[in-house]
């Protein structure tokens, strides 16, 4: 079928250009195709990134604390893990704003690259105080990865796909945390490796993969939708052609465009008071509902994962050199959860499905809990648990980034999953890994049983807000999700 462009560009009266477009129609309409699926692997692979290196984090937890360069106690496991944390903070916030204003392609071959660097580097700390600041700057790519790669995703997707894809891509974090654990199980063999050379070697597993990826993405274009809003219209309309042509060369159909065109005033960024009254004073009642979900997400995952090692290890009496056995059911449960979870969330709809598995997510973690607390599981019953109680989360945190990537307008999409991802996990992120760990540390199973029971009473918290306040996003185009802030008022 004939490709329908609808593509007309005007001037004001004062010379300011503005344009009718079809670009977001027309990318909603495309069938599932090859393209897609390589977008997704090249540019989704970066949450398998981020399982692989917070799983290090964890399992290697014992061999840093036995590290003559390192002599890291409990607690310093737990601030290496805030200080990830907070170089994941400041980099979401600072990438994000560069990435609506530079585009998303520039962004996520700058962020992978830092992170390339700061892991290769981590692998050659020579002290307690140079690890610390090479996990930051690893953190900095990381956080930086999601507000580019998040934006650029949601913004190729077809609306009817949007969620599973989303749910599904966030899910692979668990393959990568899969990825660290075998790679601590073999790394940390003494047979394998010794002194301190172990931990290091499993550093260099996340440079090796980031360039790999980096190599992936040299095909991957920039997203139409940000072109479209920045000016360069005619290059968003080679890019969707391109992608039209390459499904009518598979035989695939194209649906008749049933929508309106957008009528759009040119812009080459969006100035920052009218992004902040967008989020903060438009969009208020979103924002509380993001700010939720994520806070709440973020302390619960933060805080149980960046410890788990050592509650294996403190209360189970694991070897630390066996902790990845524990964490590949863990990491199991964590990818099932999203992947056969996901098409619930575009069929059942959003707001039914985020309460849930967070309700669900509360529940279960104060059950077990309580039988943590009593003495009545042991290790292998305790993994059991965290796996069916994270099958339920890992969907409830995905479907946190999917809801703030999808409910604020297009020209501060990667701001806004970076504002709220660091106030999200600044708060939840960065206090949970230090509280358990000095929870942990106090060697009381009530302490860390008092520090659940927090985690839980957040979800349930953000359970009740987003069955309230939630936007129902599914099967619907991003534009109309949320109006684009260059829209002419009379394309309403």
């Amino acid at each position: 079928m004939a490709t329908e462009s609808r593509h007309h560009t005007h001037a004001s009266s004062h010379d300011q250009r503005f344009y009718d477009t079809d670009i977001p129609a027309r990318l909603d309409r495309l069938p599932w195709t090859r393209f897609h699926t390589l977008l997704v692997v090249a540019l989704g692979i970066t949450w398998l990134l981020d399982g692989l290196e917070v799983t290090l984090a964890g399992s290697l937890a014992g061999a840093l604390k036995d590290s003559p360069a390192l002599a890291m106690s409990n607690r310093d496991v737990g601030l290496a893990g805030a200080i990830y944390i907070a170089g994941a903070v400041l980099g979401a916030l600072f990438f994000g704003w560069l990435t609506d204003r530079l585009g998303r392609r520039k962004l996520f071959f700058i962020t992978l690259a830092l992170y390339i660097g700061a892991t290769a580097a981590t692998a050659f700390s020579w002290n307690l105080w140079s690890f610390m600041v090479f996990r930051f700057l690893t953190g900095a790519g990381i956080g930086g990865e999601y507000t580019a790669i998040n934006s650029t995703i949601q913004e190729f997707t077809p609306a009817r796909y949007r969620g599973w894809v989303d749910l599904t891509i966030n899910g692979t974090f668990w393959l990568g945390a899969a990825l660290g654990a075998v790679g601590a199980i073999v790394l940390l063999n003494p047979s394998m490796a010794h002194g301190d050379l172990g931990w290091r070697l499993c550093f260099g597993i996340g440079a090796a993969l980031g360039l790999l990826i980096m190599l992936m993405r040299l095909w991957v274009p920039e997203s139409p939708r940000w072109l479209m809003i920045h000016n360069q219209p005619e290059a968003a309309e080679r890019i969707v052609a391109d992608i039209e042509r390459r499904c009518r060369d598979q035989g695939l159909a194209l649906p008749a465009l049933d929508s309106p065109p957008l009528q759009l005033r040119a812009r080459h960024h969006t100035p920052s008071a009218e992004v902040f009254h967008s989020l903060f004073v438009v969009h208020r009642r979103r924002a509380m509902v993001g700010l939720t979900l994520l806070t709440a997400q973020a302390f619960f995952y933060n805080a149980i994962f960046f410890t788990y090692a050592l509650v294996l290890t403190d209360f189970y009496d694991v070897p630390s050199s066996s902790v990845g056995w524990y964490v590949l059911p863990f990491a199991l449960g964590n990818f099932c959860g999203p992947l056969l979870l996901g098409r619930l969330f575009d069929v059942l709809g959003r707001r039914i499905m985020i309460s849930t598995t967070y309700a669900l997510s509360g529940v279960l973690l104060t059950l077990s809990g309580y039988l943590f607390e009593q003495g009545m599981i042991n290790a292998v019953e305790q993994t059991i648990a965290w796996m069916v109680i994270f099958f339920f989360a890992s969907a409830a945190a995905s479907s946190a980034y999917l809801t703030v990537a999808e409910t604020f307008p297009l020209e501060i999409r990667a701001l806004a999953i970076a504002v709220f991802y660091a106030f999200g996990t600044g708060l939840g992120g960065m206090v949970g890994p230090t509280l358990f760990g000095a929870l942990i540390e106090s060697g009381e199973r009530t302490q860390v049983w008092y520090g659940y029971l927090l985690g839980a009473a957040l979800m349930l918290a953000a359970a009740v807000v987003q069955a309230v306040y939630g936007v129902a996003a599914e099967r619907r185009s991003l534009e109309h999700v949320a109006r684009p802030l260059s829209q002419m008022e009379s394309a309403d």
